[in-house]
């Protein structure tokens, strides 16, 4: 990495040898709401007020938008300040990820970056800002750092040590107590053209509920059912997912029904580096999400802090009006679609530990200072090769205070093709108070929805 990045606060994950890590001071904690955000990122801009102060986020919803509608542009005036091409990136560098840096030199004119304001729009309901605080002063790492205990709701370490506590900081970061989406997916060829895969996603966040006591949701951070509705040689598979907090010491649980067979099947292999379903080959399971599962692969270094230009309120891809067929192109995305702003983002690598196999021996993750959410990484091969550049394009929602992704996608430099997900294609907006209950996510449950 860079040596501009802050090497004072780099701490390498050593292992834990399965006993809790102390939690930080009173005095540490008391900077929550103070010269740091409630969820821990610095308040101030940066010197040079590129970065503005946090304010509060995008707490209230602008001027025109009503309860039920897709989100509006917050800023619908907002230009463009300058656009970061191959012609120009020397100019950017410092301020770069390597991945973006390689998909500019990769695909030249056709791939570029338009840098707009900063705006700072992330933003949390109050309980949620509370429960940052709680976590603060009780979080801890348990079991080698792979489960965490007295903490509940949202990210466990708001004033982190080390890289392995960024990472769950994103993994448990609050996205609502639940929600019901559909979106759309798809693996376009090299000269642009795809068949996209239509879900619809039902989300109970058993972690985040009001009231939610560790002791009391068995382990599981939330239930997932996907049902497929487009291909038609596809229509009815049902996907049902519990993710565990602790995975080591109880496995994500994950059944599939496919309407060929008409039945319910456990698959105990949607983890780790198992090809993500309908991704070609171009995405693993734990990249979804940018990252999820549990982190036993790799060693964890949290390399520091950098300015970044990142993907950020991109109200352009998630509009009401965008279809697929504005947002796919051969090699990328429309990239006159996306907004970038300048960021603080933690740094955090995560190499492959010895004796352990994943396709990808080292990642690098750009996690957002003001969500805990990862906006970019980089994913490498054995031969230590940049293989793969992910992104995540985030908006805050307004039904519910959450700062949460809209569409990410995985480049493959390699294949020269990608993999997207969260094409909303013309969809209803996301509901995030669709009145779940955790028994709807049962086995038998999703067996008699197969049914009908």
């Amino acid at each position: 990495m860079r040596s501009h990045i802050v090497a004072g606060v780099a701490l390498v994950f050593l292992g834990f040898s399965g006993q809790a890590l102390s939690k930080v001071t009173t005095a540490e904690a008391q900077r929550l709401g103070d010269d740091l955000t409630p969820v821990g990122a610095e308040r101030a801009g940066n010197r040079s007020g590129s970065i503005p102060e946090w304010t509060g986020g995008l707490a209230t919803p602008p001027d025109g938008w009503r309860e039920g509608q897709v989100e509006i542009d917050p800023f619908p005036e907002d230009e463009a300040l300058f656009v970061i091409t191959a012609d120009n990136v020397h100019l950017y560098r410092d301020k770069l990820s390597d991945g973006h840096i390689a998909m500019l030199d990769k695909y030249g004119p056709d791939f570029f970056m338009p840098v707009y304001q900063t705006r700072r729009t992330a933003a949390f309901p109050e309980h949620v800002y509370d429960k940052f605080r709680e976590n603060a002063l009780t979080a801890q790492l348990l079991d080698n750092g792979n489960g965490v205990r007295d903490t509940i709701m949202t990210s466990p370490f708001p004033i982190p040590k080390d890289g392995l506590e960024v990472i769950w900081n994103h993994i448990l970061r609050y996205r609502g107590e639940e929600i019901s989406l559909r979106s759309a997916s798809a693996t376009p060829q090299r000269d642009g053209s795809y068949n996209p895969v239509v879900n619809d996603y039902d989300y109970f966040f058993a972690y985040s509920q009001k009231g939610a006591e560790l002791a009391e949701i068995d382990n599981k951070i939330f239930y997932l059912k996907t049902d497929t509705i487009a291909p038609s040689s596809l229509a009815g598979t049902i996907t049902l997912v519990h993710e565990t907090l602790d995975q080591v010491r109880s496995p994500r649980l994950a059944w599939r029904y496919d309407s060929g067979s008409r039945r319910l099947r456990r698959s105990p292999n949607l983890a780790y580096e198992t090809d993500l379903p309908n991704s070609s080959s171009l995405r693993s399971v734990d990249q979804k999400d940018m990252y999820n599962g549990a982190p036993n692969q790799y060693d964890w270094e949290l390399k520091g802090k950098r300015e970044l230009f990142v993907p950020y309120n991109a109200y352009k891809l998630h509009g009401p009006q965008v279809e697929a067929d504005d947002v796919i192109r051969p090699g990328h995305i429309n990239q006159a679609l996306t907004r970038y702003e300048l960021h603080r983002v933690w740094v955090v690598e995560a190499k492959r530990r010895t004796g352990i196999s994943h396709i990808y021996d080292r990642r690098v993750f750009y996690v957002d200072e003001d969500s805990w959410q990862i906006l970019a990484s980089e994913e490498y091969d054995a031969e230590g090769n940049l293989w793969r550049v992910s992104e995540a394009h985030n908006i805050s929602y307004y039904s519910e205070p959450v700062f949460w992704t809209t569409m990410e996608m995985t480049y493959d430099l390699k294949a020269e093709r990608y993999y997207i997900d969260g094409l909303d294609d013309g969809f209803p907006a996301y509901d995030f108070s669709p009145g779940f209950r955790g028994n709807e996510f049962t086995a038998s449950a999703a067996r008699r929805a197969a049914r009908r």
